[in-house]
C-alpha cells in the first residue's frame, strides 16, 4: 500500500488486502497436496505431513510453478477487469518470522499479474484495485492458549506453499459497512469463477485503516476472516483510534491482530514498509510468458458475473433491482431463477426464490449445495400458484416439505386434497359461520378495531383448512358485514 497522503477527505479511509486460497490439488511450487489426505490410521489432517524439501525451502530444492494456479489467477484478473502483465516473474520477500522456514516468501512484487481493475459495491460505487498477484501461503502458527497467553507456539507447515491470490484495493473504502459489502461482492465473483471452494478454502483480509483526526496515520489489522468479522474489527479500530486521538495520544503506524473472542485489536509490531522486505527476483523460477493466446483461452472460461446477471435480470426479466441483487449474489440461486423464469412469470419466480426459498433454507439450515429440490419441482409448484389451484399458504407449506424430500407438487395436491377452495358459495358459508360464532368480534370491528376483521379472516381460513383464497375471503366478509 502507498503511504498515507493528505489528499484523503473522508472521515475514515480503508484499504483491503484480500488473500483467497485457490482451489488447486497441489501447492503453488511443489506437488504436495493442498487438502488433507485421509488414511486408514488418520481420518483428519495430521500436522506437518503435507510438506517436502521444496515448500520447506531446503537447500537445492527447486520450485516449479503450478499452471492451474496461474490459470485461476488469470481468470480472476480478467473477471476483475485488470490489465494483464505480459510476463510472470516471482520475487522473494525476505523477512524473519517463525511461519517462514526459508526466511522468505515467494510472491510477486515488481510485476503483479494484474493491475487496475475494480469491484462494484451494491450501492454502485466502484472500488479500484491496485494489483492482483500470486503468492504462497506461509505455515500456520498454533497458539495452544490465546495469542497473548500461550507460553509457546506450534508450527504446522501443511499450509506452507498453498496457492493464494492477493487482491489489493485502492484506499477508497470509507466505512466498515463498505468494507463488508466489498468482501461480499468479491466473494460472489470467486464463487462464479469456480476457483475457490467455500468448504475447504479460506479467504482472509488485512485491513489498513486510518481516520482524519490523526492525519490518516494507519494501522493494519491482520488475518480477519468472515464478512461480519471484517465489519466488527473495523468498527472497533475506528473507535480505538478516535478514543486515542481524543485522549491526546499520537498514533504511530503499526500492525495489529484481531481477537474475535474479545472483540479487540492487539498491537503485534510497528508496521514494516515494503523497503524493509528487501525484495529480490527468485532466480530458481524461470520467467513465464503470458501470451495473448493463453489469455484468450482463459477469457473464454470467464462466465457471466453477478453484476451482469443483475443487469440482465432487471432489463430482460423486468424484476426489481432489489430482488436481482439478492438472486445474483448466489451463483446456484441465479442459475435456478433463470431456469424457472423460462416457464413462470419472472416476477412471481423472483418473489418465491428470493423470499420463500431462502426463508425455508434458513429455517432448515441448508445451503444451495445441499438442495435436493430442483427447478422442475419449483416450476410445477409455481404453476399451481399462478393458476390459483393452490393458495400461497398451501404452497409455502409444500415448499417446506419439498426442500427436505422432493416430490411432484401436482400429484401431492391431488393426493392430499389441497386444491384451493374457489367456490364462492362455500367461502360465503364459512364467512357467515365465522360472523355468527363471534358477535363480540364483529362489534369490535364495527367500532373501529381493524384487528377484529383479521381475526374473522383467520377463522374462515381455519375452517377452509387454509385452502380459501384470502382476497376472496376479505371481499365476501366485507360484503356480508356491510349489509
Amino acid at each position: 500500500m502507498k503511504p498515507s497522503t493528505p489528499s484523503f477527505t473522508t472521515d475514515v479511509v480503508i484499504g483491503l488486502e484480500i488473500h483467497v486460497q485457490l482451489d488447486t490439488k497441489t501447492k503453488l511450487f511443489c506437488s504436495c497436496p493442498t487438502k488433507p489426505v485421509a488414511t486408514k490410521q488418520n481420518a483428519e489432517d495430521v500436522p506437518n505431513t503435507r510438506c517436502c524439501p521444496t515448500c520447506l525451502g531446503f537447500p537445492g530444492s527447486k520450485p516449479v510453478a503450478n499452471k492451474k494456479a496461474i490459470d485461476y489467477a488469470l481468470k480472476l484478473c480478467l473477471a476483475l477487469g485488470c490489465s494483464i502483465s505480459e510476463t510472470l516473474v516471482f520475487s522473494r520477500k525476505s523477512y524473519f518470522y517463525p511461519d517462514l522456514s526459508k526466511n522468505y516468501q515467494i510472491t510477486q512484487y515488481e510485476l503483479p499479474l494484474g493491475t487496475s481493475g475494480a469491484v462494484m459495491l451494491s450501492t454502485g460505487k466502484k472500488i479500484g484495485l491496485t494489483r492482483v498477484h500470486l503468492e504462497e501461503d506461509p505455515a500456520s502458527l498454533v497458539h495452544p492458549d490465546s495469542i497473548e497467553r500461550s507460553a509457546f507456539v506450534l508450527i504446522d507447515y501443511n499450509r506452507s506453499g498453498i496457492p493464494l491470490c492477493e487482491i489489493v484495493t485502492n484506499p477508497e473504502l470509507a466505512s466498515p459497512e463498505e468494507a463488508r459489502d466489498f468482501m461480499k461482492q468479491l466473494n460472489a465473483i470467486f464463487e462464479y469463477l469456480d476457483i475457490f471452494n467455500a468448504d475447504t478454502c479460506v479467504v482472509k483480509a488485512d485491513a489498513n485503516i486510518s481516520i482524519k483526526e490523526s492525519g490518516y496515520i494507519r494501522s493494519e489489522v491482520k488475518n480477519i476472516t468472515g464478512f461480519k468479522e471484517i465489519e466488527r474489527a473495523l468498527f472497533y479500530e475506528v473507535q480505538r483510534q478516535n478514543a486515542a486521538v481524543a485522549a491526546g495520544e499520537k498514533l504511530v503506524q503499526d500492525t495489529r491482530g484481531w481477537d474475535a473472542a474479545k472483540g479487540i485489536t492487539i498491537r503485534l509490531r510497528k508496521k514494516e514498509t515494503e523497503e524493509d522486505y528487501g525484495y529480490i527476483l527468485d532466480t530458481d523460477i524461470p520467467v513465464i510468458d503470458v501470451t495473448p493466446e493463453w489469455i484468450a483461452q482463459i477469457k473464454k472460461q470467464v462466465p457471466e458475473l453477478p453484476a451482469e446477471k443483475v443487469h440482465k435480470f432487471v432489463t430482460t426479466h423486468k424484476i426489481p433491482e432489489e430482488d436481482a441483487l439478492v438472486l445474483a449474489q448466489e451463483k446456484l440461486l441465479a442459475e435456478m431463477f433463470e431456469k424457472v423464469a423460462e416457464k413462470i412469470d419472472p416476477i412471481l419466480a423472483a418473489k418465491w426464490l428470493r423470499r420463500e426459498l431462502l426463508r425455508v433454507m434458513n429455517m432448515t439450515k441448508q445451503t444451495f449445495k445441499d438442495l435436493l429440490i430442483d427447478e422442475h419441482h419449483l416450476i410445477e409448484l409455481l404453476e399451481l400458484v399462478s393458476t390459483k389451484q393452490i393458495t400461497d399458504r398451501t404452497a409455502q407449506k409444500m415448499l417446506e416439505e419439498l426442500i427436505v424430500k422432493p416430490f411432484s407438487p401436482k400429484a401431492y395436491v391431488k393426493e392430499h386434497g389441497l386444491g384451493a377452495v374457489s367456490d364462492a358459495g362455500i367461502i360465503e358459508q364459512y364467512c357467515k359461520e365465522a360472523i355468527a360464532e363471534n358477535p363480540g368480534v364483529l362489534a369490535d370491528y364495527k367500532s373501529g378495531n381493524e384487528k377484529a376483521f383479521h381475526f374473522l379472516v383467520g377463522v374462515v381460513m381455519k375452517k377452509s383448512k387454509g385452502k380459501a383464497v384470502p382476497n376472496e375471503v376479505n371481499s365476501i366478509l366485507k360484503s356480508l358485514i356491510s349489509h
